[in-house]
């Protein structure tokens, strides 16, 4: 796993170990067919309904924010944008209660799985065609790194055998009291090397692994990623439409002094950006518009 080197932030530019992904948001064109998805398939509740939208997650914690945008039309396959939100469980049970919820829910939404040796991973469109992946991590000890990369890989992993071994009905009965959250954000760009240079040069990401010069992956305080880019369907993509897809990707750190810290960092690359003091605001290379605030 390469991409073509960059100097990484020193120590005092990383964004910090204790981030975390938050909500994404997706501008949807049919309200009902979506948040009927999302509830039906994916189990998760309505957390809120503001900011002309619906927000829905577990436990009270809200993973999308469905945000109604009817006069928009569905960005090309080959346009930058959302690759998929990464739902991250608890433990396999759970995740299984969902895997079976989305498959009878729409069978052929069903798009793969695979065994990435840190995590195991199951993957869905949902009905506006974002990428869903549905995900357990295996505990940290057993990842291994191969100097400041993590050793992933794409074995195989039949589902009906996952499901075999952990779905049971007292997984299903609890599925919506099962905490689960935004894990990562997998995202189409144009470029590999642009997308390092903003993520791990501006933003303040590690690198923690690549994908023969086609994807990068993205991480804070050594966790696998949190966010990852790819050229598989968009290479040479430019600037985004404002299309149907994503919103809003929302990274959550500790405190103002982490939001403060990157503001400066933004301002010295000559980046566009928005800064109230708790929250930050700007656009990716690819128009994908990021907001980090404190959690």
């Amino acid at each position: 796993m390469s991409t073509s080197s960059t100097t990484g932030p020193s120590n005092q530019d990383l964004l910090p170990a204790e981030l975390t992904m938050g909500t994404v948001m997706l501008k949807v064109g049919d309200m009902t067919l979506m948040s009927d998805y999302y509830q039906r398939a994916l189990g998760l509740e309505v957390v809120a309904e503001q900011d002309g939208g619906l927000y829905l997650g577990r436990v009270g914690k809200p993973v999308v924010h469905l945000a109604p945008a009817s006069g928009l039309l569905l960005p090309g396959r080959g346009e930058a944008g959302l690759f998929h939100t990464a739902i991250l469980f608890e433990d396999q049970p759970s995740l299984a209660a969902t895997i079976a919820t989305a498959a009878e829910y729409e069978p052929r939404a069903f798009v793969g799985s695979a065994d990435h040796l840190v995590s195991e991973a199951f993957y869905f469109t949902d009905p506006e065609g974002n990428g869903i992946e549905l995900y357990y991590d295996k505990p940290r000890e057993v990842w291994q790194w191969d100097g400041k990369n993590v050793v992933m890989d794409n074995v195989a992993l039949p589902p009906q055998r996952f499901l075999q071994q952990h779905l049971s009905e007292a997984a299903v009965t609890g599925q919506r009291q099962a905490a689960a959250g935004v894990g990562h954000v997998h995202l189409q760009v144009g470029d590999v090397q642009t997308a390092q240079d903003f993520y791990v040069g501006t933003l303040g990401f590690e690198r923690t692994a690549g994908w023969h010069g086609q994807a990068l992956f993205v991480s804070a305080g050594g966790y696998h990623h949190h966010m990852a880019m790819n050229v598989w369907n968009s290479r040479g993509a430019g600037p985004r439409k404002d299309t149907l897809g994503l919103g809003e990707v929302l990274i959550e750190v500790p405190a103002n002094d982490d939001v403060a810290a990157l503001a400066d960092r933004l301002k010295v690359a000559g980046i566009d950006h928005h800064h109230t003091g708790s929250e930050l605001r700007f656009d990716d290379p690819w128009r994908n518009k990021l907001r980090v605030a404190v959690r």
